[in-house]
Order: C-alpha cells, then structure tokens, then sequence
C-alpha cells in the first residue's frame, strides 16, 4: 500500500479525532426525553458528589457523571484503550493497577461500558472508587430511614443482592452509632446520618 506522506497522515489524524469527538459528543449530550434520575459520587476517601443523591438528567450512566461533573465542579477524565473509552480518573485519584472508577445501576454493577449503560426515570447511578480482589470489589451500602429516626443499612454486593450490614456504623451531628444487624435508631438529630462499615463503599445520606 502507498506511504500517506505527513501532511495526509496529520489529516488522517485529525479526522479520526473528530469523529471520536463526535462519539464521545453525542454520549455525553442528553436527549430531548432523557431520564430523570438519582446520583452519586463516591471518592477514595471521601464523597465526591451528592450525599444525598440529587436528581440529573441523562440517557446514559457516563451523561450522569457528566451532568455531575457540571453541577458539582469536580474532574473526570477518560481513556481510551483496546477495549474503548473508559472513565480513568475521578476527582485527584487515578485509576491504578486493581483500583479504579466503576459504576452500578440500582445496586447493580452494569454488564456494558457506562456510554452503553441506558438509564429509565428513578434509576440510582453511583459512580465510586474500588479496588477489586478474586472476589471482586467491596460492597457498597445503601441506607434506608424508618419511622422514628431508626434506620437500617444494605450491603450490596456487585450482583445486586442485599443483605443487612451487620458492622455498620451511622455518622450523624458528629457521633458515630454501632447498629444491631445493621439497623439503629438516632433519636433527634440536625445534620443528615450516613453509613460506613468496614471494607465497603459508605452510603447515601438521609435526613
């Protein structure tokens, strides 16, 4: 085959660029009837983004981080490898070796890339930071209030299955609250009650 002399390679270049450009455009730009939905950024050490899961609009699982990016004015990059492009870094931390940037749908860690990932009205998206073993990454907790300042706490593995955190501990005005088989009540309090435990992705924030 005939060499491209530089000048046509750097044209070659440049118009791959922009058809990429174009791609990554048109995942990113949410569509007239794009879904109104919950999300939440999770941080190596600390949340990111909206504790308490405030509402974006988006059609995808990567317009979501996006539309968060925005309203939060934090930084994502991304990468673009053999596989396709992926998010590579959230925020100060990279991703590195076993640890990265992965996401889940409703407690579920979605089978495609976060581009392909289509969102329905009242989806939870968590983007969060983990570092994967031979049994995959930590569980992420999901907290529910109940009536009478009581709340209970989920352990959700990557599969979606929830089971009660029974070592999680609730944040709230500054004291920390040991749960019996992840539930506790707080009595009356100011500021919002999360969750830790340890090994896994702290919770959403109730009232």
């Amino acid at each position: 085959a005939p060499r491209l002399e530089p000048l046509a390679e750097g044209g070659l270049v440049l118009r791959r660029l922009f058809v990429l450009s174009l791609l990554l455009l048109v995942a990113l730009t949410p569509a007239a009837l794009a879904a109104n939905v919950k999300i939440r950024v999770e941080g190596r050490t600390t949340t990111i983004f909206g504790a308490a899961q405030p509402r974006v609009t988006a059609d995808n699982a990567l317009q979501a981080l996006d539309a968060a990016s925005t309203a939060g004015e934090f930084y994502y990059g991304m990468t673009t490898s053999q596989f396709g492009d992926y998010v590579s870094q959230i925020g100060k931390y990279p991703a590195s070796g076993s640890a990265g940037w992965v996401f889940k749908i409703n407690g579920v860690s979605s089978p495609v890339g976060a581009d392909k990932a289509t969102l329905k009205d009242g989806d939870v998206v968590l983007w969060y930071y983990a570092t994967f073993g031979p049994a995959g990454g930590p569980p992420t907790l999901e907290l529910q209030r109940l009536p009478g300042n009581c709340y209970v706490v989920q352990s959700v593995t990557d599969a979606g299955k929830r089971s009660r955190a029974a070592t999680a501990t609730l944040l709230v005005d500054g004291k920390r609250i040991r749960t019996s088989n992840g539930r506790a009540c707080v009595g009356r309090h100011l500021g919002l009650v999360r969750a830790t435990a340890p090994g896994a992705v702290r919770s959403n924030a109730q009232p």
